[in-house]
C-alpha cells in the first residue's frame, strides 16, 4: 500500500482497504497491509490504523465470517484438501488473532490517545465475540465468553513495565456491567498469580496496576440478581454462575486472597488496608480469612499495624473472631512518636473506636489511660488538646477508673508504681497509680493545655466531649487562633500615672537628668 502523507492520507487508504476485503474476499491479502501500518512507529498513523482494525473485523465477527472450533494451524490448513471457504476463515481468524495480539502490546507500549482507542477496540471485539462466539458450545444452553480475549486485556492492564493508572480509570466504565466484572476478577487472580509465581522479584509498578485494578472492583452490598450484561443474551439461564451474586462474591474473595498471600510492597499494603474495612471486608463470603494477612500486617508496626487492628476490630466486633493480643498490640503502639507522625488524627480516631465499649476491663482502660498521661508530658500542645479530652473521655466511660485521679482511702505513694516499660496492659499496675502526670500539666505554659488538664480536676460531665474537631489541630492553627485574641485592657500598674520618659515630677532622676 502506497501512503499519502498525513493522518488524513492514511485514513482514506485504509478506509479503501477495508470497505474492498469487506466487498470482496479476493482482495483478503489488503489486511497484511492494515496490519503492517499497525506496526508503525507513527503515533497518528498506528490510531488509523486502530480505528480501521475496529471497523473491519467489527463487520467480519458480526458476518459470522471467522472460522469456529478450535483454529487448527494454517499451514496445516492451507496445504489441505478442504473448501475454500473453510481456508479464508481459518486465514481470516489468524489475522485476527494477530491484530488482537498487536492491539494487546499497544496497552503497555504507546501513547494514552492509542492505548485508549486499543482498549476500545478490545473490548468491542469482546463483546462482538460473546454475541458470535468463536467456540463450539459444549451442550446446549452452554454459557460461551471470550475469555481467551479477555484475559490479553486484562493482562495488558497489569504492565510489569508501566503505570496504567490513566488506562485503568477507563476501564473502570466497564466494570459496571455484572459480567465484566466477573470475568476481571477471575482474569485479575490468574494474571496475578502469573506475574507472582516463579519470579525472584516482582516490580512495584505491577503491584500499584493491580491494587489499582482490584480497588475498582466494587459489589452490591444488598443481595440482588446480576442482570446488566455487556455482553448481550437473549436469554439468560440460572445455570450460569455469572448470574449469581454469590459466585460474584466467590471470585471477589479468590483475588483478593490470590492477591493479598504474596509478599507486598510496604506502600500497597499499606493502600490495601486503608480501604480494606469498608471496601474488602463487607464483600467477602468469607471474611475471618483476611485474619493471616492482618495479623501478618500487624508485626509490621507504624501506620500499618494501626490500619491491619482496624480491620481485625471489625472482625471481632462484626464476625466474632478471637484476637486475644488485640488491645495488647493497641498498647504497643503507644510512644512518643504517635504525636509527631502525620497519621495522629486517625491513630486517636480508631483508639476512640477500639476503646468505646464500656464492658473493656478497668485494669485495661486504666493501662491506656495511664500510659497516655506519661506520654503527655512530652507531647507539643497541638496533641496535648486531643489527648487530655481524650482521657476524660475514658474516664467517664469507665468510673472504676476514676480511682486514678480521687481515691480518699488510698496508701500514700512515694513512687509511682506504674511500670511503662511493661508491654502487657495487664501488668503494668495503672490501677494502682494515679494521674499525677495531668496535676503537672495543668502548669503547662501554653493556657489551652492548663485549661484542659484542670477539667480532670472537677466533676466531669455525664456527655462526652467529641475530640473529632481536634484530631487535625496543627501548631500553626494554635499560633493563629492565639494572635486573633483581643489583647486585654489597659491595667493601671500605679497610683499616680507617670509624667514623661523619666517618670513624675520631684524625682531623683528629673532633678538631675533632662531630655535635649
Amino acid at each position: 500500500m502506497e501512503r499519502e502523507a498525513g493522518p488524513g492520507g492514511a485514513r482514506r487508504a485504509l478506509g479503501l482497504l477495508v470497505e474492498a476485503v469487506l466487498a470482496n474476499r479476493g482482495k483478503a491479502n489488503a489486511v497484511f497491509d492494515i496490519l503492517a501500518v499497525l506496526q508503525s512507529e507513527d503515533q497518528e498513523e498506528i490510531q488509523e490504523a486502530v480505528r480501521a482494525c475496529s471497523r473491519l473485523f467489527g463487520a467480519l465477527l458480526a458476518r459470522g465470517e471467522l472460522f469456529v472450533g478450535q483454529l487448527p494451524s494454517e499451514e496445516m490448513v492451507m496445504a489441505g484438501s478442504r473448501g475454500v471457504t473453510r481456508k479464508y476463515r481459518v486465514w481470516i481468524r489468524h489475522r485476527y488473532h494477530s491484530c488482537c495480539n498487536r492491539l494487546g502490546e499497544l496497552l503497555a507500549r504507546s501513547s494514552f490517545r492509542v492505548k485508549e482507542l486499543a482498549l476500545g477496540t478490545l473490548m468491542k471485539f469482546v463483546q462482538l465475540e460473546g454475541e458470535h462466539p468463536l467456540e463450539k458450545p459444549k451442550w446446549e444452553g452452554n454459557y460461551l465468553f471470550p475469555h481467551q480475549l479477555f484475559k490479553s486485556v486484562v493482562g495488558g492492564l497489569l504492565s510489569p513495565e508501566e503505570d496504567c493508572s490513566l488506562l485503568l480509570c477507563q476501564f473502570r466504565e466497564f466494570l459496571e456491567y455484572d459480567d465484566i466484572r466477573y470475568h476481571t476478577m477471575q482474569a485479575a487472580a490468574d494474571a496475578v498469580a502469573r506475574a507472582a509465581d516463579g519470579r525472584p522479584e516482582v516490580p512495584l509498578v505491577f503491584w500499584n496496576n493491580a491494587f489499582t485494578l482490584l480497588s475498582s472492583v466494587s459489589l452490591p452490598l444488598q443481595e440482588s440478581t446480576p442482570s446488566s450484561f455487556y455482553v448481550k443474551h437473549a436469554e439468560l439461564s440460572d445455570k450460569w454462575k455469572v448470574v449469581h451474586l454469590r459466585e460474584h462474591r466467590k471470585a471477589f474473595q479468590q483475588m483478593w486472597l490470590g492477591f493479598l498471600k504474596h509478599q507486598l510492597p510496604l506502600r500497597v499494603c499499606k493502600k490495601v488496608l486503608v480501604i480494606t474495612h469498608d471496601s474488602i471486608l463487607p464483600h467477602l463470603a468469607q471474611p475471618s480469612l483476611m485474619i493471616d494477612f492482618l495479623a501478618r500486617a500487624c508485626d509490621v508496626g507504624g501506620a500499618i499495624s494501626l490500619l491491619a487492628l482496624n480491620g481485625l476490630f471489625i472482625l471481632i466486633h462484626k464476625h466474632n473472631l478471637e484476637y486475644p493480643a488485640f488491645y495488647r498490640k493497641l498498647y504497643g503502639l503507644l510512644d512518643p512518636s504517635v504525636f509527631h507522625v502525620k497519621y495522629r488524627a486517625r491513630f486517636f480516631h480508631l483508639a476512640d473506636l477500639f476503646l468505646s465499649s464500656s464492658h473493656l476491663p478497668a485494669y485495661l482502660v486504666a493501662a491506656f489511660t495511664k500510659r497516655l498521661a506519661r506520654l503527655a508530658l512530652t507531647a507539643p500542645p497541638e496533641a496535648l488538646l486531643t489527648v487530655l479530652p481524650f482521657i476524660c473521655n475514658l474516664l467517664r466511660r469507665h468510673p472504676a477508673c476514676r480511682v486514678l485521679v480521687h481515691c480518699p482511702r488510698g496508701p500514700e505513694l512515694d513512687a509511682d508504681p506504674y511500670d511503662p516499660r511493661e508491654e502487657d496492659p495487664a501488668r503494668s499496675r495503672a490501677l494502682e497509680s494515679s494521674l499525677w502526670e495531668l496535676q503537672a500539666l495543668q502548669r503547662h505554659y501554653h493556657p489551652e493545655v492548663s485549661k484542659a488538664a484542670s477539667a480532670v480536676s472537677q466533676a466531669l460531665s455525664e456527655a462526652e466531649v467529641s475530640i473529632a474537631p481536634l484530631l487535625e489541630l496543627t501548631a500553626f492553627q494554635i499560633c493563629e487562633r492565639d494572635l486573633e485574641k483581643k489583647g486585654p485592657e489597659p491595667v493601671p500598674l500605679e497610683f499616680i500615672p507617670a509624667q514623661g520618659l523619666l517618670g513624675r515630677r520631684g524625682d531623683l532622676c528629673a532633678q538631675h537628668f533632662t531630655l535635649s
